[in-house]
């Protein structure tokens, strides 16, 4: 009895490595298959829902693309062009959004946690409920935003162009209320 539980051990054994074999094939054909848009001209794309996690989209052209509720966390997307886009709801957290265009596009409800968003262009954006928290927006352009509602909680502000913001109920870098700071975050980075 105790040779047929022995050899039942080393079977099961075998079966698990076998198993653990099957998972690192799988990680490394799941990261053969990343998307590779690097400067793909996506402009007036349907994109909504996409699921674009990890996808390299650096240098792509999105202006005026549709990809709200789109998924795009770990995504690679430095210098994209995203100008005029319809990224409402799109999870972007953790994305690189580094010298990308977002000028103009309608960010409301996306969550941007944790996005480096380092010397980025977001005049015009529309950041209405979006979640920044612990977002990198150093030397961003966040000339004329509007971030009423959003979530700016230890979001790195630093150079960062605020000038004509509109702050509503915003919740500040340092965890305060806009409306119990003036209106603005500008002193509360």
């Amino acid at each position: 009895m105790i040779e047929t539980a022995n050899n039942s051990i080393l079977t099961l054994q075998s079966d698990l490595v076998v198993q653990q074999d099957l998972v690192v094939q799988w990680q490394q054909t799941a990261e053969d298959n990343r998307a590779i848009l690097s400067g793909a001209d996506l402009s007036n794309a349907y994109l909504s829902y996409a699921n674009l996690r990890y996808a390299y989209l650096s240098y792509a052209n999105l202006s005026n693309a549709y990809l709200n509720n789109a998924n795009l966390i770990g995504a690679v997307l430095i210098g994209t062009n995203l100008s005029n886009a319809y990224l409402s709801y799109a999870n972007l957290s953790n994305a690189y959004l580094s010298y990308a265009n977002l000028s103009g596009a309608d960010l409301s409800d996306a969550d941007l946690s944790n996005a480096n968003l380092r010397y980025a262009d977001l005049m015009y954006a529309d950041l209405m409920y979006a979640n920044l928290s612990g977002a990198n927006l150093s030397y961003a352009n966040l000339h004329d935003n509007d971030l009423i509602y959003a979530n700016l909680t230890g979001a790195d502000l630093t150079g960062a162009d605020l000038t004509g913001g509109r702050w509503y109920n915003t919740i500040c870098p340092d965890g305060t209320n806009s409306d119990d700071n003036g209106d603005t975050c500008e002193n509360n980075l």
